[in-house]
């Protein structure tokens, strides 16, 4: 399964604090042995501030009590670094701190930067102050403070390329503390701004909207209607676009929104067309599942694959997230997509054959036969499909309501005859002409 792990195609698009999350999942997950995992912390670790986690880690992974000095070193450069920040930002966040001062702040930002100048002697130098320490606080893995001070930058910053970063250090400190509504308001705002602004380059547009779809994974799969907003974001035309011409990994999770999301199926027609124009730049057992079942028509091997789809899902960090409940773990979505799957299985199925032995549709539904009888029974009642179950024969027999497959493929092959005829001639007539000049 470690050939279908998305992190070293993720991990570039986030910033490496948001990489420790998916390091976590893959450690305990066993996807690789412990050892590698631990060195990839390492490594992140010491282009970040919180060298007291990398010490821990390194006697962890060289079961010493000792650690090289170059850690101490770097340990007492942080600490110092820390305090002298926390100096040139002390007027600003003492009168942040203040909350009397702090009435006196109004939703004009004007306003407010005067006043601080006047009253307070807070000028541009203590609020880039404010931001180099928030950012610090970020390095340092202090996501909590490092939010609130961001937050109160942007209150006071005229700089927009500054702000916007302060927006992204915001989201990601939000996403780090699990506070998943938060950072969704955040993640809009983000949105918002990528989309209106100009930007040096189109392609810097371009990559601001691959990094937030990214980002966004973490959001989409913590909240409760995240399903929808994932289709709804990475379904646009210019996020779409991104992802088929930079990151066709994503389309893992796209898909994945869309089989487990039956209001979405008025889209989900042309998505299929994007993943079969897609497969020869990126594919898994998920989006090969599904051209097994609406391109190719091929059950068999969309039974295959929705096993090897469990597996996927099992070791995704996004995609298995387990719920604890006691003793008791399961992996919500894994349950959601099966079922899903099987539906998508049934009804293609359906449309193709006009009696359908239920041994059969259990075999590819990886069911028992009593299993699958009582699945089809609340499927049909559920469904929007004409059918019902002979239960002496053990079928399930298909009202012949709508044309099957093959018969579309059919008049699909007529249509395109018959275009391809009146062409021909058309050129012959051409041709003819030419020749009688």
């Amino acid at each position: 399964m470690a050939t279908y792990d998305l992190t070293p195609r993720i991990a570039p698009n986030l910033d490496r604090h948001l990489v420790f999350p998916l390091l976590e999942f893959l450690q305990e997950s066993q996807l690789y042995p412990d050892e590698q995992i631990l060195k990839a912390k390492i490594e992140l670790l010491n282009k970040t501030n919180m060298v007291d986690y990398a010490m821990d880690i390194h006697k962890s992974l060289y079961r010493t009590e000792e650690v090289p000095q170059d850690m101490i070193d770097r340990r007492a450069e942080v600490v110092a670094r820390l305090k002298a920040l926390e100096e040139a930002a002390a007027p600003l966040v003492d009168f942040l701190q203040n909350a009397s001062a702090m009435q006196e702040l109004r939703a004009d930002k004007q306003y407010n930067l005067q006043m601080l100048h006047d009253r307070y002697q807070i000028g541009q130098e203590q609020i880039e102050a404010l931001y180099q320490y928030a950012k610090f606080q970020f390095e340092c893995g202090n996501y909590s403070g490092a939010a609130d001070y961001l937050y109160q930058y942007r209150g006071l910053c005229n700089n927009s390329e500054r702000s916007l970063s302060a927006l992204w250090g915001k989201m990601a400190a939000e996403i780090l503390m699990q506070n998943w509504d938060i950072a969704l308001e955040e993640l809009n705002r983000l949105k918002e701004i990528i989309d209106s602004k100009s930007f040096s380059s189109p392609l810097n547009q371009v990559q601001s909207r691959i990094w937030l779809m990214h980002w966004s994974l973490f959001i989409f799969f913590n909240n409760d209607n995240g399903r929808t907003q994932i289709i709804d974001l990475f379904n646009q035309d210019k996020y779409l676009n991104a992802i088929q011409t930079n990151a066709p990994h994503l389309l893992r999770y796209l898909a994945t929104a869309f089989i487990v999301n039956k209001r979405r199926r008025p889209q989900f027609k042309d998505f299929i067309k994007v993943i079969q124009q897609e497969q020869h730049s990126y594919k898994d057992p998920i989006t090969e599942f599904l051209a097994c079942v609406y391109v190719n028509y091929d059950f068999d091997e969309a039974q295959k694959k929705m096993k090897e789809c469990e597996e996927v899902i099992l070791n995704d960090p996004f995609l298995g997230k387990r719920l604890e409940d006691g003793n008791f773990s399961n992996v919500l979505l894994r349950d959601e997509f099966l079922e899903n799957a099987r539906l998508f299985i049934f009804e293609t199925y359906c449309r193709i054959h006009q009696r359908i032995d239920i041994g059969v549709l259990a075999e590819k539904l990886n069911l028992n036969f009593e299993e699958a009888e009582r699945w089809i029974v609340n499927l049909i009642r559920n469904s929007k499909l004409d059918a019902k179950i002979d239960s002496e024969s053990g079928t399930v027999i298909m009202e012949p309501s709508h044309p099957n497959v093959y018969e579309q493929l059919i008049d699909h092959t007529k249509a395109l005859s018959g275009r391809t005829s009146k062409s021909v001639s058309q050129i012959l007539e051409h041709a003819h002409a030419q020749a009688a000049r």
